[in-house]
């Protein structure tokens, strides 16, 4: 399926590793002009340039999106060569805390990282996407959204605004020709998933080596009907898929690519 996108210029914002790294190496094969975002400078640029080894077209933009000023730069730097058509809000980050550890402070950072910097961005980017009628928003949230645990709850919560912001958006953008969407995330494996499922294994009766561990971590922490961890290069195909025109018709929608961890027919 060819989706579409050459001559798109799609921001993948925390896109030097792990799902946004994913992300921005498919839409870049599927021919976007991708914008590399990180705060690592040395890291944004080895994925910009795997993709243009890759045959791809990929620049970096660096910033902290948590503050005003820097996330305006990243805005500037993104639109120095041309406009953005896609704005995919991946940035953010947690903790494990539980409800006593999680101070008020930490749910402020957590909400000011996860929620207010997708939102900057939007601010920066959207209202030309409206002007030009045509753009797509895919705000990557997650299961812990709907389906929240006992543990680090400012991020369940910070979750549970990503969706909600993204539909609110897609409200305000009727007729204009943008849409906004979710994709919601299961437990992914991405290197930091693998790095707390290997520490913790051993001390829960997982097992010792990976081969071990792994089926019993997916039975303990993430039931679901594929009955394995999702791959990165899943919940990019989800984010490909709602840039492309074929998507055209879906705004203000949540995507689950989850293997049914979450247990809800709506």
């Amino acid at each position: 399926m060819n989706l579409n996108l050459t001559g798109k210029r799609a921001l993948v914002t925390g896109s030097s590793l792990g799902l946004g790294e994913a992300t921005a190496k498919l839409l870049a094969a599927e021919g976007a002009t991708v914008l590399v975002h990180g705060r690592d400078k040395e890291r944004a640029e080895k994925v910009a340039r795997e993709i243009r080894e890759d045959g791809g077209s990929a620049a970096t933009v660096l910033g902290d999106l948590a503050d005003d000023e820097a996330a305006a730069e990243v805005a500037r730097a993104a639109l120095a060569d041309g406009p953005v058509d896609i704005l995919v809000n991946n940035a953010g980050f947690y903790r494990h805390l539980s409800w006593a550890e999680a101070t008020p402070d930490e749910w402020r950072d957590t909400y000011n990282v996860n929620v207010v910097s997708g939102v900057r961005m939007i601010r920066h980017l959207v209202p030309a996407m409206r002007e030009r009628g045509w753009g797509r928003v895919v705000t990557i949230g997650g299961g812990l959204a709907s389906q929240p645990m006992n543990t680090h709850p400012q991020y369940n919560a910070t979750l549970a605004a990503r969706h909600n912001l993204a539909v609110s958006l897609a409200r305000d953008l009727k007729g204009t020709g943008v849409t906004s969407n979710v994709v919601s995330p299961g437990a992914i494996l991405v290197e930091a998933t693998k790095e707390l499922v290997t520490q913790i294994g051993p001390a829960r009766g997982w097992g010792d080596t990976w081969e071990e561990i792994r089926p019993n971590a997916v039975d303990a922490l993430i039931p679901n009907d594929q009955e394995r961890f999702g791959e990165p290069e899943e919940i990019a195909g989800a984010v490909a898929y709602l840039c492309s025109d074929y998507a055209q018709y879906i705004s203000g929608a949540t995507i689950r690519v989850d293997g049914g961890l979450i247990r809800s027919a709506f």
